[in-house]
């Protein structure tokens, strides 16, 4: 299928428009507080496991599950960013997240929570319906710069939501949090109606099934897409290996900490957010695929560091902020370099990225859980450490070869 036959669902031309500092920040923060949704189960697991008297691999597939939930919206509702109105959508969906919201806080039981937690991840897609808007937004020569600022607010939304869900857990209940967070919902809806641009762009006619055909021929036609989706997958993987198996390491010996300290970590993370722009300033002169290759570095590099100084808090905290730095630069240096391939098919283009990256998360969920049950923190390093180093092998291949 040849890139003509993929692309043309709109035909938006791709020509720099004026993009307030008040319209970037208000998507920025929007994306924060949208994508928390998908985090605030990480501290309460161990609050969680406890109310319903399920073991830790039970308790860590619950949140495996709202992560592919999270895959599945990526892949069937945003690629209708490129033929409907945005604003619309985007309000749309957060009214669906408020219901889902509701029915995990409403949970009576396990069974009824793993539907209610994939519903909430089907859900939670309005940050990869913002971002690729404020990118088409955005003038080509400040995008790098544009998305990197709306990153930030959505990577310091993944770190504070872990934060503010440890202390709600510990002093008002896991489910308070998710009533709490329905709320906020309701009302960024209101605000997004009223502060988001109308989307006038011109919208294809292509129907839903042909739209969705499209996502293989724009996988099979760009190997930019195809890298950074595997780079972002391996990255997001030993990330979410970590987090999901962070409460059970502070419960253990040495540390003995409830889910108030687990959640506190979320702040040693803000400042890696915080060089979310910086990078995407970097991409902006052409050098988002060396940022890759040294985020992954830096990934691996607090893994081998946080597996051999585990057991002391120090170790802990310093890895934790390389972490996120790594994790967070490979994102915007991915995400700008996809963006720069096919103006009029960034939404889809960002339903492969992206469903790949939560793919790799679930799946880092997951090992990191069985690492844990297998070997304890030493299985959850050795899990991570391999994922990294295969997307450092991809990423020396592919030197010679790859120019962007």
């Amino acid at each position: 299928m040849s890139q003509t036959q993929i692309a043309p669902v709109s035909m938006e031309v791709d020509a720099p428009r004026a993009m307030s500092n008040r319209l970037i920040l208000t998507m920025a923060i929007a994306c924060g507080l949208a994508v928390a949704n998908l985090y605030y189960i990480q501290p309460l697991l161990a609050d969680i496991g406890r109310s319903f008297s399920v073991s830790v691999g039970q308790i860590g597939f619950i949140a495996t599950l709202s992560q592919l939930g999270y895959a599945s919206g990526l892949l069937l509702i945003v690629p209708l960013g490129d033929n409907y109105n945005q604003r619309k959508l985007i309000v749309g969906m957060l009214v669906a997240v408020t219901v889902a919201l509701a029915a995990v806080s409403f949970a009576p039981g396990v069974i009824f929570l793993a539907f209610a937690c994939y519903a909430l991840g089907l859900t939670t897609v309005v940050p990869q319906l913002i971002i690729p808007y404020a990118a088409s937004l955005a003038p080509a020569p400040m995008r790098g710069r544009v998305v990197g600022t709306v990153m930030s607010g959505l990577l310091i939304g993944i770190l504070l939501a872990r934060t503010v869900s440890g202390f709600v857990g510990t002093y008002l209940g896991w489910r308070s949090m998710y009533w709490i967070a329905a709320i906020m919902m309701i009302l960024l809806a209101v605000v997004l109606r009223f502060l988001l641009p109308d989307d006038r762009a011109p919208k294809g006619s292509t129907s839903y099934p042909r739209l969705l055909q499209s996502l293989w021929g724009l996988w099979r036609s760009q190997p930019v897409l195809r890298e950074t989706g595997v780079f972002g997958a391996l990255v997001f993987g030993s990330f979410s290996a970590f987090w999901v198996i962070l409460s059970f390491v502070l419960e253990t010996p040495p540390y003995h900490f409830g889910s108030e300290v687990a959640g506190l970590f979320g702040l040693v993370g803000v400042a890696g957010a915080l060089a979310a722009s910086v990078v995407g300033r970097f991409a902006d002169r052409g050098e988002a695929r060396h940022a890759n290759g040294i985020a992954i570095s830096i990934t691996l590099f607090s893994f081998v560091l946080m597996w051999l100084t585990g057991q002391w808090l120090a170790g802990l905290i310093v890895g934790v902020l390389l972490l996120d730095l790594g994790t967070q630069a490979n994102q915007v240096a991915s995400q700008s370099r996809v963006y720069s391939l096919i103006p009029e098919a960034r939404n889809r283009l960002n339903t492969v990225y992206m469903t790949l990256y939560f793919v790799g998360g679930s799946l880092g969920s997951l090992l990191g859980t069985w690492g844990w049950s297998l070997a304890g923190w030493n299985g959850v390093c050795g899990v991570a450490c391999m994922m990294l180093l295969l997307a450092l092998a991809l990423y020396i291949f592919n030197s010679k070869r790859m120019s962007r």
